[in-house]
């Protein structure tokens, strides 16, 4: 196994500098990592500097609360397709889901999947504000939508991965749509342990590689 291939490599902290991103993308192309995973500011500058690489480009959408209008997730999507991004990561709307409106969290998610077409979409449920019933419920609108990936967190919540949830989520999606783990995922151990459990990708900022 390469585990190199499963790496989203992600750079969002909001001080992150043009250096600071130089420098991930450079770590990124010499690791052969999966992606590069940017804010929406970075997403141009490293499709430039990725290019011919092999390396992609995932950039966040509603993030890190998801809690912004489907038409403003739409939007940031538009945008990012437009300069070159090949992956997106939105977050769901949490909220919404909590009040049970899940016609509205579905319909969301389809539209910005839509809007992807051929590029992969990852869901973050942000599993560490859901219950286990919810994660399960979260899954099946994820997978209802016809989106790539459900992601567990966004980093930037009360928690991160553990392998239980993902555990979880495998056991809930199956084949039918894949697993992305990130959150406090920052050694080698952590990061087998989680494709173990059944994740396809890793999301870290930390180079264990």
């Amino acid at each position: 196994m390469n585990i190199s291939e499963y790496i989203d490599y992600t750079i969002l902290r909001p001080d992150a500098t043009r250096d600071d991103v130089i420098q991930v993308i450079e770590e990124a192309k010499e690791k052969h990592f999966a992606t590069v995973c940017v804010n929406q500011y970075r997403t141009r500058m490293c499709v430039e500097m990725l290019r011919n690489t092999g390396v992609r480009v995932c950039t966040v959408v509603g993030f890190p609360l998801g809690a912004v209008t489907t038409e403003v997730k739409v939007n940031e999507t538009i945008c990012a397709i437009k300069a070159g991004s090949d992956e997106i990561d939105m977050v769901m709307n949490i909220g919404a889901f909590k009040d049970g409106d899940f016609d509205y969290v579905r319909a969301e998610i389809d539209e910005i999947r839509r809007v992807c077409g051929p590029y992969p979409l990852k869901v973050i449920i942000e599993t560490c504000l859901l219950s286990r019933e919810e994660i399960i419920k979260a899954c099946e609108i994820v997978l209802e939508a016809k989106a790539k990936f459900v992601k567990t967190s966004t980093g930037f919540s009360t928690g991160g991965a553990t392998a239980d949830e993902v555990i979880l989520m495998k056991r809930t999606v199956r084949d039918k749509a894949k697993i992305k783990a990130s959150g406090g995922i920052r050694t080698m151990e952590k990061a087998l342990e989680m494709i173990d459990a059944g994740a396809e990708r890793i999301g870290t900022s930390t180079l264990f590689v």
